[in-house]
Formats: structure tokens, sequence, C-alpha cells
């Protein structure tokens, strides 16, 4: 079925402009605005951006005449680092930069010696992991698109965490320091909303930041709530410290209090119109808590719940939050505990209030983010099978693409046409597959890439035509960190028999992930054992994985490793990052690969899930599993080395096709196509 854009919509004048807010009215709603931010926001610009899209989407949100959603998320990855940055006219804080970060490798006199340096913003860290990056994605494709979207998220000010490695000890977790008040298009409202507990009042600050559209034409807002008020008691104000603080269930219970019921108290002050409420994951299943409790005619129960839709991102045990009620019962208030109950108990009997079933049952819309994942779910909640769909996630082009890629699209505009806002042009690059000097404009594209990268660690002594594979993302046991590394005997030979190896990771555990920390501290220990192999095989990690490093990895390395336990993984999108680029896949049979593996975009290896039951999450299968991973990558070597050698590229080469493939592929896994989903089964705003 077709999907229908906004802008198409818009073109047949479905519905009319609303009219703009003024400039008076939108910069008196700001904090401070004389003292602090007069020069950075004026009637014609927006920190460097035009002011025109947001004082159109602000009358949009105001106006009955557009429908719109709310979309709540306990994270935003919006990744200015790499894309929209915004400008600043005056100094700004210095801990709102990222300078250096340290590597550990088997080349131990590196280590000691240097660091990596990058000049760069520090990412908004307002996100742990790959939703808070696809959260950022889909409100980008969202602006992109004309949607009226809000994004509903956490003033987070000490962000989730700084990554440390020390050597015996794993990752060492370090508290984050940035200033709000210094950061590119980021500013405060003099809106406060409170949420009344059963230990006092807890007052929020309401923050916006503006995602805009690629082409500067259109933006969206995100709404962010904060903690850190005077006018809160000491341990309030820290509760919009750190991003799934979890080490009290305390703190977890408010952190959702405040994302789903302080998010509808700041769309209500706001005033905005809101058509659709989308809960993305569990975290925020107390928005139907508020709008429950402040419902005049509670015999409309039904009603609102037709407002609600909910996005599920794992099934994995831990992913799903369940809170006790006599825990519950000493935060809220008598109304929402009642509320709480009637929504979120599975039983009658049930001593549990668990957000995943309060979603489940209570929004009129479910979505698994892959077609895998939606089987997962129908076998895992069988009450719910019939609701719910499948929406496969996707990555924004306009973040992810490389700047080679990006011209050399832009170079063959005769067959991409206007790929920017369609991306699924871009399958038509299969009509330059038997153009050879495409075919080799494609790989030195790629060889472009990965000198950027070795750019920045080459006094690791990183070798540009030694065959490069990476590996980063949020660092979990399902995810099998170091399936690469079960048996390192196995990698010295493949090094030995075909050719030099360099392995890139990358990645972060939950600071209270004493399982994800183990497996870095056993990552550590397998790269110091392989020091005495550095000449044929180089292995790095990064410290402090962010967008900055995750766009510059995927686009660089030669093959991108993704190993995760089918079926945990319910998506992933690093991989998606990655074929945009003409990077191919070595992966297991999961997430979004089971959609795009008869597409020939690299290799599969590994136990494949079938039947009924789901298993078991902490059964790794690890020797069964590194043992078809060494099979698989001795064939991927020596296809590499047949291809580009000596600094000689093989045009005919199959490795070339396979890239080939991973761009038209591409064409599919982006969030401009899923955002048109979402809004043709979700959100129907047209």
């Amino acid at each position: 079925m077709k999907i229908i854009y906004r802008e198409e919509a818009l073109s047949k004048d479905v519905i009319q402009d609303p009219a703009t807010l003024s400039y008076p009215s939108f910069v008196s709603s700001i904090d401070r605005f004389a003292e602090q931010y007069t020069n950075d926001i004026s009637e014609q610009f927006y920190f460097g951006f035009p002011m025109d899209p947001i004082l159109k989407v602000e009358g949009t949100l105001l106006s009955e005449q557009v429908k719109s959603t709310a979309y709540f998320s306990m994270e935003f990855g919006i990744a200015p680092s790499i894309y929209n940055s915004f400008q600043l006219s005056r100094p700004m804080n210095e801990s709102n930069k990222f300078f250096t970060h340290e590597v550990f490798s088997n080349y131990w006199l590196c280590d000691y010696l240097f660091r990596v340096k990058i000049d760069k913003i520090l990412d908004l860290p307002l996100y742990g992991g790959g939703l808070g990056v696809l959260a950022g994605d889909t409100m980008k494709s969202a602006a992109d698109q004309g949607f009226s979207i809000i994004g509903i998220g956490v003033m987070w000010n000490k962000g989730y965490f700084k990554q440390k490695f020390w050597y015996k000890h794993g990752q060492v977790p370090v508290e984050q320091a940035w200033d709000p008040y210094t950061y590119p298009g980021l500013i405060p409202l003099k809106n406060k909303v409170m949420i009344q507990t059963k230990e006092g009042p807890l007052y929020l600050r309401l923050w916006k930041y503006y995602v805009y559209s690629f082409d500067k034409k259109k933006a969206c807002p995100i709404v962010l709530l904060d903690s850190n008020l005077e006018e809160n008691s000491p341990h309030f104000r820290k509760l919009t410290d750190q991003l799934y603080r979890s080490d009290d269930v305390w703190w977890k219970i408010f952190q959702r209090l405040i994302l789903g019921v302080g998010g509808m108290k700041a769309l209500e002050s706001l005033g905005y119109v809101v058509n659709c409420y989308h809960l993305n994951e569990g975290h925020a299943a107390f928005a139907l808590l508020e709008k429950y409790v402040t419902l005049k005619d509670k015999t409309q129960i039904d009603a609102f719940k037709e407002n609600f839709v909910f996005t599920c991102h794992t099934p994995v045990e831990a992913g799903h939050d369940r809170f006790r009620i006599d825990d519950v019962g000493r935060i809220l208030e008598k109304e929402y505990l009642e509320a709480a109950q009637k929504f979120g108990k599975v039983s009658p009997s049930s001593d549990q209030i668990n957000l995943t079933f309060m979603s489940l049952n209570n929004c009129s819309k479910v979505n698994a983010v892959a077609a895998k994942h939606g089987e997962i779910m129908r076998i895992q909640f069988p009450n719910f099978a019939n609701k719910i769909r499948s929406i496969t996630n996707g990555i924004h082009i306009h973040t992810w693409a490389s700047d080679s890629f990006q011209a050399l699209f832009d170079q063959y505009k005769n067959i991409f046409d206007d790929w920017r806002s369609h991306p699924e042009y871009l399958a038509k690059i299969r009509e330059l597959e038997g153009n050879e000097v495409f075919r080799r404009e494609l790989f030195e594209a790629h060889l472009n890439n990965k000198r950027n990268l070795f750019k920045i660690v080459k006094n690791w002594r990183i070798k540009e035509e030694v065959f490069t594979l990476g590996w980063a993302r949020r660092i979990a046991g399902y995810k099998r960190p170091a399936l690469i590394f079960h048996k390192t005997a196995e990698i010295v030979k493949l090094a030995k028999t075909i050719g030099p190896l360099q392995i890139i990771l990358a990645g972060k555990a939950h600071p209270n992930d004493n399982i994800g920390a183990a497996h870095i501290d056993e990552i550590l220990d397998h790269i110091d054992q392989l020091n005495n192999y550095k000449d044929i095989i180089r292995v790095l990690i990064l410290e402090n994985y962010d967008t900055y490093f995750g766009k510059l990895l995927t686009n660089s390395v030669d093959v991108w490793l993704n190993n995760p336990l089918p079926p945990f993984e319910a998506s992933g999108t690093s991989g998606m990052k990655a074929i945009l680029n003409g990077v191919l896949q070595l992966s297991t049979l999961d997430g979004w690969v089971v959609e795009a593996a008869q597409n020939n975009i690299g290799w599969i290896f590994g136990y494949q899930h079938k039947g009924a039951e789901v298993g078991q999450e902490t059964d790794l299968r690890l020797d069964e599993d590194s043992k078809a991973l060494y099979q698989t990558l001795a064939e991927v070597m020596k296809l590499y080395y047949q291809t580009y050698s000596h600094k000689q590229i093989n045009t005919k080469s199959e490795w070339i096709d396979k890239m080939i493939n991973c761009i038209q592929t591409s064409a599919f896994f982006n969030t401009q196509r899923m955002v048109g989903e979402y809004n043709q089964y979700m959100w129907q705003l047209l």
C-alpha cells in the first residue's frame, strides 16, 4: 500500500494552513530572554536557522485545524554534533565541548601516549543508546515531511554518563556535567507544571529544542521536563539528573511519573491541541493515568483510549517495567494509584503495576519495530496478538549518509533524482550495476570514508588497505559483544592465513548493568591478550561511544558485525546506517536483518530462531555461533583481499555487487518510510 506523505496531502488542499504565532508572543515565553538570548533569537533567525518554521509550527500546534501528535520518549538522540548544528553568538561553556577520548588497544604504548582529539560540540546528552537515536531520527523525518509533532522528553541535567575504561575493572562510569544555558538551540521556558505526590509537590520547568527539516523549511519542537528547581526539595531536584538511574525503584517510578504525567501537564500548560499520544516504550505509560484522572466523564474511557498508541522496542525481560503496588502507592496520590491498578494489573490478584501491559491493554494501536519482532511479540503477548502491527524501524538518511556518498548520489542525479526528499529513489542504484566507472567511484567513496576514520586513529598505525571490521552499540548480554573474541586463536589463524585484520569497537553498558560491565572487562582482557599479534591484528575499542562515533564507524569500516542472539534483537539500526554507506553486513538472522537477508547485503551466520518458543536470552550459544562466525569471516576476508589489494580495485568483484545491494536496500530502511507508516497506521493526522 502506498504511504501518503504529508506534503502530498497538503498539495491537495486537504487542510488549511493555520495562522503563525507572532514573534513577540514566542519570545515572551522564554525565560531570561533579554539577558541571554536576544543575540541568538530574532525575527529572522533562531540560533542561525530561519525563524519562520518555528512560528509556523507553534501556530499549527495551537490550532484545531490541524491534527497533532505528542511523541513521548524517555530519551532523544538529536545528534547536533553531526547534523543541523545551531550557532551560538556568546561563548559556550567548556563542559559542552568534547575534545578527547581514550582508546584501549593491543598496541599498549599508543594508548599511553595518545588520545583521540576531536573539536566538536557535546551531543545534547538526552539519550543513552539506540532507542533515543531512533526517537531523534523520528522527529527529524517528521519535520522533513511537515507533520505536526511535539516530542515530550526529560531534561537530563547530568546526561547518561561519561565512560572510562580501566583494565581489570572494565567500564568505570563518571558523572557528566554540561550547561543547558549555553547549549545552542536549547531554551528555558517560563512555563512550570506541578505534580502532587505523597511526598509533596514536584515542580517541573519546561525547556524546548527545535528539530529542523533537512531543508530548514519546517521544524518540530521537543519539550523537556526539568526538576532542578529551587522550589523543589533537594532529593526532588536530582530526579532529572541521570537518565535511567535504576539503583532504586523510587527513582524509576518518579522518572516515569515525570515523563508520563508531567508530559501531559506540559502539553496542557503550552495550550497545544493534541489528537494522538504516542508512547515510545512503556516508560511513558503514566500518561494514561493523567488523561483518565482529568477526564470529567469517566464513562468516556474507551473514547480516550482511541487517542493513545504504543510502540514496544524490546523482547528482553529487563525492558518491561514492573513495580510493586506498595512502591507505587508510596508516591502516587490515591486517584492516580487507583487508576494505575485499574489499567496496569495483569490480573485482579496481581501485586504489580506492569507498564507494558498498561500500554498494550489501553492503547488503541500497538506496533513492534520489525517483522520478526512482531512475530515474537505475538508469542510473548498472545492476548494482544491481533492488535500488534509491525512497523520496521529506519534511520534518518540526512543524518547518517556520509559526505562521500551524498556527493556520489548527487553526481548521478540523473539516476537518483531528488533522493533527499525521496530516499526510495536510492533503489535506482540497480541501474548503475553494470557501469564500471560508477563501481570504481563507489568503492573509492568508501575508501575516502575509511581514510577519514583512520586520520582520527592514525597514531595506532591503522592501515587503509587492511580489512577492517566494526562493532558498536549498547553493550548488553544478548548482543554478545565479545563473540568475535570467544576463541582468539581462531582470529590469529585467519590473520596469518588470509591477511591482516583490524577490529574497531565501541559501546556503553548501563552503569548498573553488571553483566554488561563484565562483557567490557572481557573485551579488554581479550584485546590485551592479542598484544603479541599486533603486527597482523590491530584491535581498538573507543571510549564514550556517541552519535559522532556511530556515524564515523558505520560509514567507514569494511564490514559491520551484528551478532545478537536471535530472537532478542527487536530491530537494531546501526546496520541500517552502514548499508546506506555501502558497508557490508556480517550478521546473525535477527531484527531488521530478517527482512533484508534475501537482498545479499553481506553474510548471515549462526543460530536461527524458529518455532513458537522464544527461548532463553541467557543461553548465548557462544561455542556454536563463534565457530560459524570464524568460518564465515574467512570467506569475507578472502573476498575483500580479492577486491582490494596493493591499492588496486577489482571493479568486477562480487563485493561491489553487495555494496550496490546494500544501498538499494537502504531505500526502505529509513525513517522517512517509517514515519509515513506511523502516520498511516498509528497517528492518522490527515
